[in-house]
Formats: C-alpha cells, sequence, structure tokens
C-alpha cells in the first residue's frame, strides 16, 4: 500500500474531521458576506435569457478570500466601449455549512413550486448549491458581486470528500433586477442604479380662482322645445346679436341617446350676455341631427353674465364645489356649474352658468372653488406605483415627501414631493394620480424627466475630463493641423 496505513482514506470520521478542520479554518480567516440567491420569473423562449429575477433573500455566511491582493489583478481592461472596471475577487465558502444553513430554504421553494403553493417562476427547480447569477455583497468594500463560475471539486476529493466551493466573482452589472432583502446596507447599493425616471408630485395642488362679470339684460333660462333626433355630434348653439354696446349670449348642448336616438338633453349657457331689451332668438346647426328647437327669457335686473377662470388650477381629481355669495336682495343666488379640462383631472378650463341669478348689484360678486385632494401617504421603497389614466407601472427607489403634517395617523403632504422610479412600463401621464399598491399612498403627477437616468457604466466621465485637457475641441478639426 502506496498511501499511509495509518489512515483509512476517506473513513466518516476522517471527512468529519477534515470538514471541520475547512469550517474552523474559513471562521478565523475568512470574512463575512450575504449570499443573495436569484430567483427566476421569465426566460426567453428559445436561447433561455434571463428576461426577469429578482433577489428579495439574504443569508450571512462566512467565506475565505482566495485573492491574497485584493481584487484580481489587470481588472481594469480598455474596450471598444470605453473603460470597464472587471473588479473580480475569488471566494471559498464551506459546503456543509452552506448545505445546512442556505440549501434547506432553497430546497423548501423548489418543493413549494412542485407542489403548487408558489407560482410564477419560470424554473421548476432552483439549485441547491451555489450557482452562477446567485450574488454576493462584500460588507468590507461595500459592493455587490455576481458568480460567474463555480468550482465544486477543488480541492479534489480529498480523503473521498468535497469540503468546500470556490467561487469566481465580477462586479455586478446592474440589469433592472429586483432586489429588496431588507437590508438596508445590501439595497441602497443599487438605489440609484438602473433607469431612473424622476417625477414631480402635487401635494396640495393649486386652487382654481374666477372672476365674475354681472349686468342687466342678459339671458336667464333657455327652454328645451324639441330635442331633436339624429345627432351624431353636439350642435353648435348660436343667439341672435344683442343691441349695440351689449354682449351676445352663448350656451353649449348636451345631448344624450334614447333608444338608440340620440338628442339634446338641455343647453347651458356659458355667458348670459348683457344689453338685450328682448328675448334673442335661439339656432341649433350641425351635429348631424335635426328638428332641435329653443327659446330663452331674459332679465332686466342684475345677474351673473361671465365667468373668467383666472387660474385653472392643477391636482383636481373630482368636480370641485363652487360658493357664489348670495345678491344683496336675497332673491335668487346664481349656480354655477366648472367643468375639468380632462379626465385626468388637472384643472378647470370652463365654468357654467345653470342659474345667473336675479337681484345683483353692478358690484364684484364673491365666487369660492373648494381646493384640490391633497396629496395622502408616503411611498415605500420597492412598491410598485400605477398610473391610474396611463396604467404605467414602475418601481419606487426614493421618495422624497415635501412639508407633511400627521393628523390622526394620516400623513397629509402639503408641498412638491419627489419620486424616484424604475423599471417603467412606459410613459406617466403628467396631471394623473398614481396610487402605490403597498401604501396605498395617493398623488398626483406635476412634471417628470423622461430622460433621466442614473447608469454610472455610461457617464465615462474620467476619460472625459482627461480627454478635455488633452484636446482643444473648440478648434474645427482637433486632430489636423491647426
Amino acid at each position: 500500500m502506496t498511501l499511509n496505513s495509518y489512515f483509512l482514506q476517506g473513513s466518516s470520521r476522517e471527512q468529519m474531521l477534515m470538514q471541520d478542520l475547512v469550517n474552523e479554518h474559513i471562521k478565523i480567516h475568512g470574512v463575512e458576506v450575504y449570499y443573495l440567491p436569484r430567483k427566476i420569473f421569465k426566460t426567453d423562449d428559445i436561447i433561455k435569457e434571463i428576461q426577469s429575477s429578482k433577489f428579495d433573500d439574504s443569508f450571512l455566511i462566512e467565506a475565505y478570500i482566495n485573492n491574497i491582493d485584493g481584487y484580481a489583478p489587470d481588472s481594469d481592461i480598455m474596450t471598444k466601449f470605453g473603460l470597464k472596471l472587471k473588479n473580480e475577487i475569488n471566494l471559498t465558502l464551506s459546503k456543509e455549512r452552506f448545505e445546512e444553513f442556505i440549501s434547506p430554504f432553497l430546497e423548501g421553494i423548489s418543493s413549494g413550486i412542485r407542489d403548487g403553493e408558489i407560482t410564477g417562476f419560470t424554473f421548476a427547480d432552483l439549485i441547491t448549491r451555489p450557482k452562477e447569477g446567485d450574488l454576493v455583497y462584500f460588507p468590507l468594500g461595500e459592493r455587490l458581486f455576481e458568480i460567474k463560475r463555480v468550482e465544486h471539486e477543488k480541492p479534489f476529493y480529498q480523503l473521498g470528500r468535497l469540503y468546500t466551493y470556490d467561487l469566481s466573482c465580477e462586479l455586478f452589472e446592474y440589469e433592472n433586477e429586483f432586489i429588496d432583502t431588507s437590508i438596508a446596507e445590501v439595497d441602497n447599493q443599487l438605489k440609484d442604479e438602473g433607469y431612473i425616471t424622476t417625477i414631480n408630485l402635487v401635494g396640495v395642488a393649486q386652487t382654481a380662482t374666477a372672476t365674475v362679470g354681472v349686468s342687466s339684460g342678459r339671458v336667464t333660462e333657455i327652454f328645451l322645445n324639441n330635442d331633436g333626433y339624429g345627432f351624431t355630434s353636439a350642435p353648435t348653439i348660436t343667439f341672435s346679436d344683442a343691441p349695440e354696446g351689449g354682449h351676445n349670449a352663448s350656451a353649449v348642448a348636451i345631448t344624450t341617446e334614447r333608444a338608440n336616438i340620440t338628442s339634446i338633453l338641455r343647453l347651458e349657457m356659458t355667458n348670459a350676455g348683457a344689453g338685450y331689451t328682448e328675448a334673442p332668438t335661439i339656432s341649433i346647426s350641425g351635429g348631424g341631427g335635426a328638428g332641435a328647437a329653443a327659446t330663452c327669457s331674459i332679465s332686466t335686473t342684475f345677474g351673473v353674465q361671465q365667468v373668467v377662470v383666472g387660474t385653472a388650477g392643477t391636482g383636481y381629481s373630482a368636480a370641485p364645489t363652487v360658493t357664489v355669495a348670495a345678491p344683496p336682495s336675497g332673491i335668487n343666488t346664481a349656480v354655477l356649474n366648472p367643468i375639468f379640462t380632462s379626465s385626468i383631472g388637472a384643472g378647470i378650463n370652463t365654468v357654467r352658468i345653470l342659474n345667473s341669478g336675479i337681484g345683483y348689484t353692478s358690484g364684484p360678486i364673491s365666487l369660492e372653488f373648494s381646493g384640490p385632494t391633497s396629496g395622502i401617504g408616503t411611498f415605500y421603497y420597492n412598491e410598485t406605483v400605477t398610473g391610474q389614466s396611463s396604467g404605467v407601472t414602475a418601481v419606487v427607489k426614493d421618495f422624497d415627501s415635501g412639508t407633511s403634517v400627521s393628523a390622526a395617523g394620516t400623513v397629509t403632504v402639503i408641498g412638491e414631493s419627489l419620486l424616484r422610479v424604475s423599471l417603467n412600463t412606459g410613459k406617466f401621464f403628467e396631471g394623473e394620480t398614481i396610487v402605490g399598491g403597498s401604501s396605498t399612498a395617493t398623488y398626483i403627477v406635476k412634471t417628470h424627466d423622461l430622460d433621466s437616468h442614473d447608469q454610472p457604466s455610461d457617464s465615462n466621465e474620467e476619460i472625459e475630463l482627461e480627454a478635455d485637457s488633452l484636446l482643444d475641441f473648440s478648434e474645427s478639426n482637433p486632430f489636423g493641423e491647426y
């Protein structure tokens, strides 16, 4: 026998002793790292390229650094796209420690997938050993590394067993993976990485304002004598001209459909006019219909003639209430109807006169709009937000609220807020409401930067600054003769 006869060369006790020595060596001379297993949600059907994955679990485990000089030498290389920092690190993990501490968790997920308790994964099973594509967070350097190769046969079957995993890792390049380990020092590494859209949110939006004009000889009421039929769009309403020095009244038609026939429901004044001495005639034209007719009445007493919107306001998600001061005589208070700019609720474009009132003097009339809805709540890191009009979703990276006031456990933001998101499915609409999926926080989008992104590898600021010092780009041909 050529081997030492005092050793059995593979007994369970010898293997256990060897494993204990390896474990103890790593515990004494190693460092603590976080191991982040990759969970794959979607892959390409043809080449099986990973299209969607996440890291939402982490395990603290000891590892031995094999690179005695730190990061591998000659790791900075020049490519046709610029300087690439390809920092590498080689780590050794205890096979026993990994199998006892991490593998049962991965096996539990795999069993849940097979039993149908866990859904959404592309792969039916997760590999219960360290695998390529998983991440390792190195606290001493505050860096994330991606495992590129796993060597599980080094050293090669000493005493007939394998004791370690050797991990060849490179500095992680973020590609919009979803990372939420609940460990701040890990999650913050990627807070500013990937494509980031910056959104300015409105907490308490601007309240609309308007001025009110009064006059005599105005139209007080419109009577719809015949609602017509066959309209494909709202017809045009025209009043006969007011006498010299007066103002023409104006109105809009509101259509409705009954029994597959579109007719006029009512006519609403937008301007009551002024100076009429007798009721003007009303003509209804256009819209593809026929048979509609209307008349009106006038009043010689002062009433609301016209409402001019001074400030449309922002952030309205529902029609505001309009409060009109009563006339001094108290005969009949005017009734006004504010109209939205658009369905996403930005501001008030028009105020229609439903009732011009009776008994007003020529002085100014007090008019008040109710304020828009305040921004409520706080967005959570890595939660999904959804635009209520666009349907666009994105993942929250950072949220900086404005000045907030707390009342009964509810946070109301009264200033402008800043939201940074990534993984956008499209473009948000300015003026639409966005809601957090977990926090239910609700805000209005004021503006957003479509071209904003934070990807340090795209900048190469060091090369750019160095080039500026070497080349005079003010010349028409900096590479030719002066």
